[in-house]
């Protein structure tokens, strides 16, 4: 008996040892094919490099869908217990460039559009539509005629408004002339010490337009299956600060099967006039009216995460 219970410890420790052996093999097969894939990858980057530096037009175009559904039936604990919920939205950044040895057209796009919806369905005075949450549309060109690889001198044009809700009330257009660094293929750095700021709004405003100076870097690239694009945009009034805006847009997103993925995209925003028109909009008409001197310019901010996709 005791012979037989050292034959299954011996074998058993046999077994380990075999077992070991597989699991180091594989692991160090498994290192050696990385090794292989970083190789390629590296060889597939720089070939990607290359491609991006031939002369001709380069299109783009990628985003990120998220949305909620809920419905809450007898639901006690909270204060509506009968509701239903939702939100719903999407972001869609594109380009296309002619990148020429004399010459670059430079155009983008970016839309953010969200709607959120809250019916408590024991008040029938509620509004239980779909209501805008995020709003944002802008359109950009940029044309430039080389004075060297990495300058050029430039005209720069940009659009901004919303679409779901007062469509170009206020809308804003830049129109400026100065000069572009391109450093590389990826990062675009604009700066019109010349620029005219319109803007657009209806009836009694606050908004007013301006000269100043408009500073825009642009930076777009895929690291494998990341692709980042952020752009920070601001205009200086050369006559108030008060008439000055800036805003910087970031989009991220994650390819995880195909051209499907997860995705954020997040912004940031200073605009004193808007502060000063929703003040105003809202105030009651109590105490001091709102202006330029008194109201809290916070800074504006929105984000969204969810489905992404990639053309």
């Amino acid at each position: 008996m005791k012979i037989k219970s050292l034959f299954i410890l011996i074998a058993l420790l046999a077994l380990q040892n075999v077992f070991a052996q597989t699991k180091e093999e594989l692991q160090e097969q498994l290192k050696e094919k990385q090794a292989q894939a970083d190789k390629f990858q590296a060889e597939a980057d720089a070939i990607k490099a290359k491609i991006d530096a031939l002369p001709g037009w380069r299109t783009g175009a990628f985003g990120t869908i998220g949305g909620s559904l809920s419905q809450f039936n007898n639901w006690y604990a909270q204060g509506t217990p009968n509701n239903e919920a939702g939100t719903i939205g999407f972001t869609f950044n594109a380009y296309a460039n002619k990148i020429e040895d004399e010459y670059f057209w430079k155009n983008a796009l970016n839309i953010n559009l969200n709607w959120v919806k809250f019916d408590d369905k024991d008040d029938p005075t509620d509004d239980d539509s779909f209501r805008a949450a995020t709003d944002v549309f802008n359109i950009s060109s940029l044309y430039g005629y080389r004075l060297s690889e990495k300058w050029a001198v430039s005209a720069f044009t940009e659009y901004r408004t919303t679409v779901i809700d007062n469509f170009n009330d206020p809308g804003y257009l830049d129109v400026g002339t100065g000069m572009t660094w391109t450093p590389n293929s990826d990062l675009t750095v604009v700066i019109n010490p010349l620029n005219y700021n319109f803007v657009f709004a209806s009836g009694e405003t606050v908004f007013e337009s301006s000269l100043g100076a408009k500073i825009v870097a642009d930076y777009t690239r895929s690291f494998g299956k990341l692709n980042l694009k952020t752009n920070l945009s601001t205009f200086q009034s050369y006559e108030s600060s008060n008439l000055s805006n800036t805003t910087w847009t970031n989009s991220l997103s994650y390819t995880v099967w195909k051209n499907l993925g997860i995705g954020l995209d997040f912004a940031l925003r200073d605009n004193k006039q808007e502060a000063l028109n929703f003040a105003l909009d809202n105030w009651d008409g109590n105490g001091t009216s709102p202006d330029f001197d008194n109201i809290d310019n916070d800074l504006q901010s929105f984000w969204t995460f969810g489905l992404s996709y990639k053309f």
